[in-house]
């Protein structure tokens, strides 16, 4: 008599990628992209005062300047997602946030060819540093909720 194989085991990196269904989404996972979006809020606003300083004030490069915003901003946004917006601590302080740099960097290289694009396409430095910002949140999210902080 044939037996039926067991199904292959779930790859938790699978899991990662894949489109999330909202219709399955509990009030948790609503409250969690709520805090999401005001530390990234946060966030937006300390990385374009921190770009419009260094564009603006300092004469550096915009694309230098995306660099500079992003790590004053980045460390704005660990500790708050951390705890406030995941409260998850099943992982060291040092492996969250080293996984948080690696998705961060994801968001960052993406940010910085949106940048490139618009600001290459005629717009200014600031709103085109704000759209990129935008642009690449949804990634940035869904990376840190199923890897970061899970």
């Amino acid at each position: 008599m044939p037996t039926r194989e067991a199904p292959p085991a779930a790859v938790p990196e699978a899991r990662v990628l894949r489109v999330p269904n909202i219709r399955a989404a509990r009030r948790s996972d609503w409250t969690e992209l709520l805090r999401f979006c005001v530390v990234g809020a946060s966030g937006y606003l300390v990385n374009l005062v921190v770009f419009s300083l260094l564009v603006h004030a300092a004469g550096v490069h915009y694309l230098v300047a995306a660099v500079g915003a992003f790590v004053v901003a980045w460390t704005n946004n660990f500790v708050l997602n951390k705890f406030w917006t995941f409260q998850r601590h099943e992982l060291s302080a040092v492996q969250q946030g080293a996984r948080y740099l690696a998705v961060s960097l994801v968001a960052l290289g993406l940010n910085l060819i949106v940048l490139e694009l618009l600001v290459s396409a005629g717009s200014p430095e600031v709103p085109a540093q704000a759209i990129a910002i935008a642009v690449v949140m949804p990634v940035n999210f869904l990376l840190n909720r199923r890897w970061s902080f899970r």
